[in-house]
């Protein structure tokens, strides 16, 4: 049995259908209209029926919903990307447990977001965890884990795909070593557990009282589809699609719009002494409050100043 929701629970699915064991029920969440919810959107709902699985769509664990678990009588539950808490009477009611997927290597990154938040702290790796479910959120033993290193112009799009990829031959790999009695139980560490939250606008707004660089990454990991990096100008909120470090150094204040550089505009950064020379961001490429993408030299053009003060 699963539960899960767009493309981590569509590719766990998968896994669990190709398994060769039976799925039994496949519980999903009902679509929405939320921009979010289109991102990495491959429908469980359709693949289960597709497969002549029986579905439960449900917001949450409502009495409805426990009631089609219990009927179901499932050895074991897989749960991937479902958005809601669950009740120990559910994850606690199979067999062999709950086994849930989460994108990252815990017990570092339990929470929200773990691959935007893991490329912003510069992680040389990122990866999928399978673990036991208990009442801590992202806490229970680890079963199965995989990791992909982070190469260094890597976007959170980027990564998010490749990590999907790891799910399906971890969730088989995983089934097979419980169906055969080698799946082993490795205790999370809770001095190394970290826990981060949602990401809302406020984490994507640019401050450029920081340096060209960690800016340049703000930038890589707010990657479409995801919100974009962004600031005002003049009253306009620009989206930042793409920039770089500057070569050559620039002094003055932060947040200064200056000249043509590098195929991009330069916008001054923070240093480690006020006004001390130090890098840019290079602005290449925008997207404006119409939707249109422009390079930032074209929007610019000859005009200059500061950007808004939040």
């Amino acid at each position: 049995m699963t539960f899960g929701y767009q493309t981590w629970g569509h590719r766990t699915l998968t896994a669990a259908l190709k398994s060769g064991h039976d799925v039994v029920l496949a519980v999903t969440h009902p679509t929405s209209s939320h921009p979010y919810e289109q991102m990495f959107s491959d429908s469980v709902e359709d693949l289960a029926q597709a497969h002549g699985v029986p579905v439960h769509v449900a917001q949450r664990a409502d009495d409805a919903l426990i009631d089609a678990v219990h009927r179901a009588k499932p050895d074991v539950i897989l749960a991937n990307n479902w958005r809601t808490w669950l009740p120990k009477s559910v994850f606690d009611l199979p067999t062999h447990g709950t086994l849930n997927v989460h994108d990252s290597l815990l017990p570092e990154y339990a929470g929200f977001s773990p691959v935007l938040w893991a490329l912003l702290n510069r992680e040389s790796r990122v990866g999928v965890t399978v673990h036991r479910m208990d009442e801590t959120l992202d806490g229970g033993p680890i079963v199965a884990q995989q990791s992909i290193p982070v190469g260094p112009t890597a976007t959170t799009t980027e990564l998010v795909a490749a990590t999907t990829e790891l799910i399906e031959p971890l969730v088989l790999s995983t089934l097979s070593a419980l169906a055969d009695g080698t799946l082993t139980d490795h205790h999370q560490d809770p001095a190394r557990a970290t826990y981060f939250h949602k990401r809302s606008d406020r984490e994507s707004r640019i401050d450029f009282t920081a340096s060209a660089a960690d800016i340049e990454l703000l930038v890589r990991a707010q990657s479409d589809p995801y919100p974009n990096a962004h600031f005002r100008f003049r009253g306009e909120r620009l989206r930042v699609l793409r920039a770089h470090v500057s070569r050559g150094r620039f002094g003055g204040t932060p947040g200064r719009v200056t000249v043509e550089c590098e195929g991009g505009i330069a916008v001054v950064c923070g240093s480690d002494a006020p006004n001390r020379p130090a890098p840019a961001i290079v602005l290449d490429r925008l997207r404006l409050d119409d939707g249109r993408e422009v390079p930032a030299t074209e929007y610019f053009g000859t005009r200059a100043g500061y950007v808004d003060e939040i």
